[in-house]
């Protein structure tokens, strides 16, 4: 299952990307400690703010999450923006002629403090959010985006970066510097920097809407999660696996209903329902729950919201000369174009259909066979998929849980991280760096040869009230060398369901797979080997390859015969188990590809159209009906959810760009399989490190590609890991 992540980037990426995203909400936490403080605050406080203050203790200083205090939060994020905005003021007024020193390297450096402010904001979001910290964020949602507006919109500094530029044009400058001054020059250029000064002004206007419009909408979606929880009785188990039970009762009591089972309103909790309940009503409950979230026709429903979003969109990149949102945002990805990445989805959907008939076939035989008087409905794929899976390949999902324990994932990790990149992972003892939950557990990354210190690994591993649904990884602080090397602090977050004490956590192959995929994030951070911070940032279709490629490794012989073994017996999962995992990696992929693709397909479509009075739900109905859409599947992110695309602007357009990374990944992984030494030759492993990891966005992606394979990527192998027709031209991506 694809996950969605926070883009790694440099300090001025990552700050554009919460002003962008309107730094979305998430649910509530009443326990914790920070939501108990009060919400007055002197501002004079901000001059000695703990949020602001430079990190101290060990591995060259680590945020202070033991500190944090939300009373804090706000006069931190006013402060640090003046800070950074008169530090971006004595850049534009600098009276020296332009130079990449005084102008690009002195932007670089600007803004610290706020950094470090919005480090803790990002925890407040993803991690630990309340109601308070709610408040917070849409008092400050709009003056984030103004804050924004005056850095890309300062003329003197724009004339400045776009002097050093030029300049390097004709005379080109080392090729570090050359990158980082493109880059921010081309952002500078997106962002409307050269825009006449009523059109800036409108500029800024629409950001500052959107901003508030992309809160709402993550707002409305949370409110949604929260308030949709289906109880079960003991009599409406069955079919669930123990495993299952006992997190629904721990999840009930939670919520204070005590010999209750509870079902929330989260993807993991609702798909593990719909694959093992043998209660058919119950399963259309929940299926209606979890997808019509958002969608409800009531105070949170964001159909006029999107509607808004797609309109102020529009109408910005029009003001820049575009013809559409699509076009805009593409310019600087590897597919370039909106046409090319429909021809991508293009040559998978049909493939996609096709192999989704042969799926409700088998389904609807099995379901006929048991006398079951019924047309295969979305609440019940799931429910026969596993039906299938087990006539076909004699595979059971819950059996293949009790040999995925999360500390061994965790073990096999680091295992992978070894072979590939010669890491060791060390635990830090508890207390010697501070943590935000108690859940939360720190890792001491080391060159294994040569006992350097890389980083820290931070995991925060299960789900909880405040903390963001999903799985994602995020980068506290990223390597860079032009001031001393930085010490690289790295997290990865996931919502595994915490168990009753004592009991072990058991995962489904789909959560081990997100597992890898998320860490494989966290590598990227880990193993950057750049010297600016803005080269630390991502390419949005280019950055999903290389966490989706890490996903390899979980099957792999030497991961699973060290790594999985029965939670009980501690004996190594079956040779004939394995042979039937292996054997049905390619089942139900009319599924996952065809829920997938339509999410990507209307957002590319969404981006395309003409937003004028559009209407949301019967665009998106009658854009699925053209598409051949199966009425057995629903959109994986129905767009009244489709947070990815509409709760901040990271991923929108930007969907395609799972598929598009698909492609790379299948293509890298049969370099790997057609090496002497597979997964883990040496030689490879080298070009993936040299070529792939270590220079984040320092080179042009595709020209990274070229150096570790030799040749473009081809989508043929994408089309035979999901078994799928090869087409009989090959095509580059």
């Amino acid at each position: 299952m694809h996950t969605q992540s926070i883009p790694a980037g440099g300090k001025w990426g990552f700050l554009v990307m919460l002003a962008i995203a309107g730094c979305t909400a998430t649910q509530p936490q009443d326990q914790s400690p920070q939501a108990q403080a009060p919400m007055e605050q002197n501002q004079a406080q901000a001059e000695e703010n703990v949020l602001l203050k430079e990190w101290t203790g060990p591995y060259g200083g680590v945020p202070a999450f033991d500190k944090m205090d939300l009373a804090y939060l706000k006069p931190a994020m006013e402060k640090g923006m003046a800070l950074h905005l008169a530090e971006i003021e004595a850049i534009a007024q600098n009276p020296n002629p332009p130079t990449f020193e005084n102008t690009i390297v002195a932007f670089e450096e600007a803004g610290e403090p706020l950094g470090r402010a919005f480090t803790y904001y990002s925890i407040w979001s993803s991690n630990v959010s309340s109601p308070e910290f709610r408040k917070v964020q849409a008092e400050l949602a709009p003056k984030i985006s103004e804050y924004r507006s005056k850095i890309t919109q300062n003329e003197a500094l724009y004339q400045r970066i776009k002097a050093v530029y030029e300049a390097s044009q004709k005379n080109p400058l080392p090729a570090d510097q050359q990158r980082v001054a493109e880059l921010i020059y081309e952002d500078f250029e997106m962002d409307g920097a050269g825009l006449d000064a009523q059109a800036k002004e409108r500029y800024a206007a629409i950001n500052k809407e959107l901003s508030s419009l992309y809160t709402k909408f993550s707002n409305n979606v949370l409110a949604d999660e929260e308030g949709y929880v289906v109880y079960l009785t003991k009599e409406q188990l069955s079919g669930l696996p123990e495993s299952f039970v006992k997190a629904a009762a721990k999840a009930a009591t939670d919520r204070g209903e005590e010999g209750k089972y509870a079902v929330t309103n989260t993807r993991s909790s609702m798909d593990q329902f719909l694959t093992y309940s043998d209660e058919r009503a119950l399963r259309e409950k929940v299926w209606n729950n979890y997808y019509s979230r958002g969608d409800n026709a009531d105070a949170n429903d964001n159909n006029k919201v999107i509607a808004r979003i797609l309109e102020l969109r529009n109408e910005r990149v029009k003001l820049l000369g575009f013809d559409n949102y699509a076009e805009w945002r593409l310019q600087d990805r590897m597919a370039q174009t909106p046409e090319r990445a429909m021809e991508l989805m293009n040559a998978v959907w049909p493939a996609a259909l096709a192999r989704v008939k042969e799926e409700v076939k088998d389904m609807q035989a099995i379901a006929d066979a048991s006398g079951e008087k019924i047309n295969i409905a979305p609440w019940d794929y799931r429910y026969y998929a596993e039906k299938v899976r087990q006539q076909k390949y004699d595979l059971d999902s819950d059996e293949v849980k009790q040999y995925l324990q999360l500390d061994k994932l965790t073990q096999a990790l680091f295992f992978t991280a070894g072979e590939l990149f010669n890491y060791q992972f060390e635990p830090v003892t508890a207390g010697t760096v501070p943590v935000f939950h108690e859940d939360v557990k720190v890792w001491e990354v080391t060159d294994k040869t040569s006992g350097e210190l890389v980083g820290l690994w931070y995991l925060d591993p299960f789900a909880r009230q405040g903390k963001r649904s999903g799985a994602w990884a995020s980068p506290y602080r990223s390597h860079t060398t032009y001031k001393g090397k930085k010490t690289v602090l790295a997290s990865n977050n996931s919502n595994f369901i915490k168990p009753a004490p004592g009991e072990p956590v058991l995962v489904s192959w789909d959560d081990a797979t997100t597992f890898f995929h998320e860490f494989g994030h966290a590598l990227h951070f880990l193993s950057s080997n750049v010297k600016y911070p803005t080269l630390n940032s991502g390419v949005r279709d280019y950055t999903e390859f290389h966490s989706q490629l890490l996903e390899r490794w979980l099957s792999t012989d030497r991961v699973i015969n060290q790594f999985l073994v029965h939670h009980e017996t501690g004996k190594p999962i079956p040779a004939e188990l394995v042979a039937k995992i292996k054997k049905a990696s390619t089942f139900n992929q009319g599924f996952s590809t065809t829920e997938y693709l339509a999410s990507a397909l209307m957002d590319m479509k969404f981006h395309t159209a003409d937003p004028a009075n559009m209407d949301v739900d019967k665009f998106e109905r009658e854009t699925l009906a053209a598409l051949n859409m199966p009425k057995e599947i629903v959109m994986r992110h129905r767009s009244p959810h489709f947070g990815h695309v509409f709760s901040g602007e990271g991923y929108a357009t930007g969907y395609y760009g799972y598929m598009w990374a698909d492609v790379l990944t299948s293509d890298a992984a049969e370099a790997f399989e057609e090496a002497p030494g597979g997964f883990y030759d040496k030689e490879v492993a080298a070009r993936l490190r040299e070529y792939l990891f270590a220079p984040r966005n320092s080179m042009d992606p595709a020209e990274a590609y070229r150096k570790f394979r030799g040749r473009d990527a081809k989508i043929d192998a994408l089309m035979r890991d999901r078994g799928f027709p090869v087409p009989d031209q090959k095509t580059n991506q």
